[in-house]
């Protein structure tokens, strides 16, 4: 929904200007009226037919700002619309089997063709499609691992910062050598020690 608020504000931007309508002008302006939709690709059990960003952000409560969207679930329609979530449920399920792989595409690709989803665009079309989808799942995977290394590095230096409290601890006590203190911080540096060690005057 926030998306589509972007992008509804975006496109009528461009309307007033393919249409040289002044917004700041003592003329009102014309503007078409907005339809909003979503595709759900999962299952439907208890979604709502009309989905809105106050009932999604703001717990219903009335906003200055509104957006609403029509949702469009699958259904016994032979259209493209609902080809096209038939689509995207055989290939959720093939990428649960065989991972974001050219198998998973494929098998996907088999089986839309036997059911006739898609089947004439996905023949005409399948070097295209194939090509695209690919590159959605490296786009995907590249997220993941900059994600996945977002997130150890915050580990990392998370349990770096505990042993450097450690260690100023250990010092202040004054029981142990640094050599020993070392031993306890294992992702210190002995420069590291050393450092907080000459800001740190030992307890008597």
């Amino acid at each position: 929904l926030l998306r589509m608020l972007l992008y509804a504000a975006y496109t009528y931007q461009e309307y007033f200007e393919g249409t040289r309508q002044k917004l700041y002008g003592s003329k009102k302006v014309k503007i078409p009226r907005p339809e909003l939709y979503v595709v759900y690709t999962g299952n439907r059990n208890e979604q709502p037919d009309v989905i809105s960003l106050s009932g999604e952000f703001f717990g219903g409560e009335e906003a200055d700002i509104e957006v609403k969207a029509r949702v469009i679930y699958e259904s016994d329609s032979r259209d493209i619309i609902n080809q096209y979530i038939i689509f995207c449920k055989v290939l959720d399920e093939q990428i649960k089997i065989h991972g974001r792989t050219q198998e998973a595409i494929a098998e996907t690709f088999c089986i839309c063709r036997d059911k006739d989803v898609l089947s004439e665009y996905l023949v005409k079309r399948e070097r295209e499609v194939l090509s695209i989808m690919m590159k959605l799942f490296d786009e995907k995977y590249q997220q993941k691992l900059y994600w996945e290394g977002e997130i150890e590095d915050a580990v990392k230096e998370t349990a770096k910062e505990t042993e450097r409290k450690t260690a100023e601890r250990l010092i202040q006590i004054g029981k142990l050598s640094l050599n020993e203190i070392a031993l306890c911080v294992p992702s210190l540096s002995m420069a590291d020690i050393k450092q907080i060690a000459s800001g740190i005057a030992p307890q008597a």
